[in-house]
């Protein structure tokens, strides 16, 4: 009784039933859809080659996340486009019970995969609406690590019990994602919130997501590979690599979650790019035994984990300022599937050629480098976009007398002629320099000189620069 009055109240928190609609709907996806080992099962279990079914299954999911905010309108909103995935991904799960001609299970798997990518990139409003943005690095954290344990024991099931088992529980999985999904609350305006009391804010996406994408494509592409080149080595293992696999993975997002809010988000970034090296050694010059299975998939999966925490926390931060959360959602996720199959269709064509092991080891391990030697770049301008957007987001939402008073005494700082002062003041507003030269009336080109005389008298190179470098201080002394 006292179990279940606890459980009433923890699901009472919409934080909560969001976790667990997303962990459900997720483990089912990591455990038979995207690359699932109840898949793999399943199919060695009626004798059909899996490889062409897993990859028009990311396909089919990458597809679906892409043209998720096709789906989320006023009229259907965010709950029935996630409940119409879910329901459609678990009805597409019962063929795979019965030994039907292969095209069928080819046409289930991509309506489940299409439908999951849907349903997931929907999820993304419940991840701006049921948290507060200074705690979306826990609600992701969370559901990694929830829909991971359910992935391992689904897959232990399908391992060690029997396939079915494995495939009867993605499917309670699936339909109890559905339960949960219906407890979210109806979709709201997101102006109601407790944290959100000022106007809604335009501000400029594209770069930010841009860069975001690729970001997650370079640390992602590693583990497409992985599954390509490290799995293979280690098929003599199965009782180790059956329920150890997520291991690492789970343990690296516990410790990030709670170190996160203290650190430096940067630190960990670099520690799971030197884990990922010293995995890739490790793989080269160890015997593919069980004690290098240990060290290998733990400082790989380990570095996945940083890495995995690290986009979807920041993909939680730029939620903050779309005025589509789903579409922004699902093609910032729709990344790291493109990542893991670019990395996949990579690592299966470098092993399936005639390239000896040793070879193909040492080729994925220069693609990790080239991958990995970005990264910092990558990261420094992410991270500066979105400070720039925070500022911008506190600037806009100032009262006008505010905002005047910010821009007078920047003026004073640096000898701005009065047709810079109005540009600065429109670059200020996140406008466009399109936007500028239509609303002062002058060309494009005009507006492109005043604003490289502005970066020159404040020592900037960019807008972004502009914008953190100006803003900070002002805004934080008016706020």
């Amino acid at each position: 009784m006292k179990l279940f009055k606890r459980y009433k109240n923890m699901i009472a928190d919409e934080r909560i039933r969001s976790v667990f609609a997303f962990s459900l709907l997720f483990g089912y996806l990591l455990s038979f859809v995207f690359e699932g080992q109840v898949l793999y099962h399943v199919m060695r279990f009626f004798h059909v080659e899996a490889i062409s079914f897993v990859f028009t299954a990311i396909i089919a999911h990458l597809a679906g996340l892409l043209s998720s905010g096709i789906f989320f309108t006023p009229h259907i909103g965010a709950k029935k486009t996630m409940m119409t995935g879910i329901i459609a991904a678990a009805a597409a799960t019962v063929p795979f019970f019965f030994a039907l001609p292969p095209l069928i299970w080819s046409v289930s798997l991509v309506i489940s995969a299409y439908a999951c990518g849907i349903a997931v990139a929907a999820w993304g409003y419940y991840l701006k609406t049921c948290t507060p943005r200074n705690q979306r690095y826990k609600t992701t954290a969370d559901v990694l690590i929830y829909s991971n344990i359910i992935m391992m024991i689904a897959n232990g099931l399908a391992t060690y019990i029997h396939p079915m088992v494995g495939l009867w529980m993605c499917l309670f999985v699936i339909l109890s994602s559905a339960y949960y999904t219906k407890l979210l609350p109806d979709d709201v305006t997101t102006t109601t919130l407790p944290e959100q009391n000022t106007q809604p804010v335009r501000i400029p996406m594209a770069k930010s997501i841009f860069v975001l994408v690729v970001f997650v494509i370079a640390l992602t592409v590693n583990s497409g590979l992985m599954y390509q080149v490290f799995i293979p080595a280690y098929k003599g293992i199965d009782w180790l690599t059956g329920w150890y696999w997520a291991v690492p993975y789970i343990l690296a997002l516990y410790m990030m979650r709670a170190l996160l809010q203290k650190s430096n988000r940067a630190y960990f970034l670099y520690i799971g790019m030197v884990m990922i090296m010293f995995a890739f050694i490790a793989f080269m010059f160890t015997a593919h035994n069980a004690w290098s299975y240990l060290l290998v998939n733990t400082l790989m999966l380990g570095a996945c984990g940083i890495f995995d925490l690290f986009w979807w926390s920041i993909i939680g931060e730029l939620l903050e300022f779309s005025k589509n959360i789903v579409r922004t959602a699902g093609i910032c996720i729709s990344s790291n599937v493109l990542g893991v199959l670019l990395g996949g269709l990579l690592g299966y064509a470098i092993s399936a050629g005639s390239v000896p092991p040793s070879h193909v080891t040492v080729l994925a391990l220069a693609i990790v480098c080239i991958t990995t030697a970005i990264l910092p770049l990558l990261n420094t301008s992410l991270l500066q976009l979105l400070k720039s957007n925070v500022y911008l987001n506190a600037f806009a939402s100032l009262p006008e007398e505010a905002k005047k008073r910010i821009v007078s005494s920047i003026s004073m700082l640096a000898p701005l002629s009065p047709r810079e002062k109005d540009v600065l003041n429109l670059l200020l507003e996140a406008k466009t320099n399109k936007e500028i030269a239509q609303e002062l009336s002058i060309s494009e080109y005009t507006v492109k000189t005043h604003v490289k005389n502005i970066y020159a008298k404040y020592d900037v190179t960019s807008r972004a620069e502009l914008i953190t470098s100006v803003l900070k201080n002002q805004t934080d002394t008016v706020i």
